[in-house]
């Protein structure tokens, strides 16, 4: 099978799963795992996304006021490679190509046999999995994508019992964290968040599982008070956003929020672990537990550099 992988979840997934030797090609964002750096991209950005958040936001912004993609495809790139399968996304036009702008570049192609095309949706961290195991039988996985699923679901049972939290736990008595998917303007992560969250023996504050992420005003993250804050910036690696965090810092109300006060303010990794629902969600409750908990031991492989920062750990003058 000839697959192209639109989506870097997807990307990561399939290479779990056994399924590299069979990708030929892929997006410009999958930047993982090892061994797909000589594989063809056949996608790029419309919008620069160089600038700190404000600017992004307003260049996505604007881009999707006049009705325009924000990636382009090479068709006839993508068309030499002939693919037996393309998959794609039908969740966000901000997040890689969707399903209906790979529809419509598909029709150009005329009659004849195309690609199928397999498509993911996840709102839920049980949509994640679903759509994992969706994807290892369209590749002819399902055996290796059971096993790996199966791996990463007692991860979480072996977090949850360091926690002393099991699946019984109301909610209610958790942990409470915010878990901030960008800075300006301020946005909270949903989706599989609140769920991971819970993976991760907290209570994800001012979103709700399954919905998309909502843009609240700052006085709404002070009037909740959250224990501890996890920032982790759709796309952002740990160095892009400590270079963004006065956007947070330089706010008067944000020394006196309870998680600034008590240390428990921690930047991550949003790029590699929590904005992309692949095989690496499960690192992620295990980092975000270790922020909610400030508890290393529950990590099943110590930090590495550029996963974690605690926010008196920044550089002096970015805060």
């Amino acid at each position: 099978m000839r697959i192209v992988s639109l989506l870097p979840a997807a990307t990561e997934w399939i290479a779990a799963f056994g399924g590299l030797e069979d990708l030929v090609g892929c997006s410009h964002e999958c930047s993982g795992p090892p061994g797909i750096a000589d594989i063809p991209v056949v996608t790029e950005a419309r919008f620069d996304d160089s600038g700190d958040s404000a600017a992004i936001d307003r260049a996505v912004r604007d881009a999707l006021e006049q009705g325009l993609s924000l990636y382009d495809v090479d068709m006839e790139r993508l068309k030499a490679l002939d693919p037996d399968l393309i998959v794609t996304q039908d969740q966000c036009d901000v997040c890689a190509v969707s399903l209906s702008q790979l529809r419509e570049e598909l029709a150009t192609w005329g009659s004849g046999d195309g690609p199928d095309i397999f498509s993911l949706k996840p709102n839920t961290f049980k949509d994640v999995l679903d759509g994992a195991l969706r994807l290892g039988r369209a590749i002819g996985r399902t055996s290796k994508a059971m096993r790996v699923i199966a791996g990463g679901e007692m991860r979480l049972q072996q977090l949850r019992s360091a926690l002393g939290v099991d699946r019984r736990v109301e909610p209610e008595t958790l942990q409470t964290v915010a878990c901030i998917e960008w800075l300006d303007p301020l946005m909270v992560a949903g989706h599989w968040m609140p769920d991971l969250a819970e993976h991760a023996g907290a209570r994800s504050i001012l979103a709700e599982k399954g919905d998309a992420s909502p843009t609240i005003e700052f006085d709404a993250l002070v009037e909740a008070d959250p224990a501890a804050i996890a920032i982790m910036p759709c796309g952002f690696s740990v160095d892009q956003t400590v270079g963004d965090m006065e956007r947070l810092t330089s706010r008067s109300a944000w020394r006196d929020l309870r998680a600034v006060r008590s240390g428990n303010v921690a930047i991550l990794d949003g790029n590699a672990y929590f904005n992309r629902p692949g095989p690496r969600l499960v690192r992620s409750a295990e980092l975000l537990a270790s922020v909610v908990h400030r508890r290393d031991d529950v990590l099943r492989r110590p930090i590495r550099d550029g996963e974690r920062i605690w926010l008196e750990e920044m550089p002096d003058g970015a805060s």
